[in-house]
């Protein structure tokens, strides 16, 4: 896949990451101890809205596999990836939960890995981490979600593939 090059309407520092603006589809499926697994139909939207900011935004909502995105909702969130000069990634997520985040992380632009650690977990009473690894293998986003609570330590919780619509 080719890499998108910087230009007048991208900020130099998100063209590592330009692969993944756009929107995404893909199924999902979550797991713990402490829940009944699920399976899921999920959107993931990354754009870059102001070409003078190393910031891309992120909204995400997910819905029951049996339909399509007016179907039953089953979560959302959004929040902003900032990339810094010296490689690293900053997110900042809130869930429609009320759950917030704050992740950091490393990408590695050749093997387009992106994997990030909360720093800060927010308005939650029982997460006490979280942790994201994205990839982007033969045209495929996939990501793993690994999560610890009062009771758990850090585990899978949801993995999920996507297509670019």
């Amino acid at each position: 896949m080719e890499q998108a090059q910087p230009g007048p309407l991208m900020h130099p520092a998100v063209a590592p990451l330009a692969y993944l603006l756009g929107t995404w589809r893909g199924q999902g499926e979550g797991y713990y101890p402490t829940i009944i697994s699920f399976s899921y139909t999920e959107e993931l939207q990354f754009t870059h809205p102001n070409p003078r900011k190393p910031i891309i935004s992120y909204a995400q909502k997910t819905w029951r596999s049996a339909g399509g995105p007016g179907a039953e909702p089953m979560h959302a969130e959004s929040g902003f990836w900032r990339l810094k000069p010296d490689g690293s990634v900053e997110v900042v997520i809130a869930q429609s939960t009320g759950l917030v985040e704050v992740q950091k992380g490393t990408h590695d632009h050749e093997d387009k890995v992106i994997r990030l650690q909360s720093e800060l977990v927010g308005n939650a009473s029982k997460v006490k981490e979280i942790s994201r690894e994205f990839r982007l293998v033969n045209g495929e986003l996939s990501y793993e979600v690994q999560m610890a609570t009062n009771s758990t330590s850090l585990q899978p919780h949801l993995k999920a593939v996507f297509k670019k619509i």
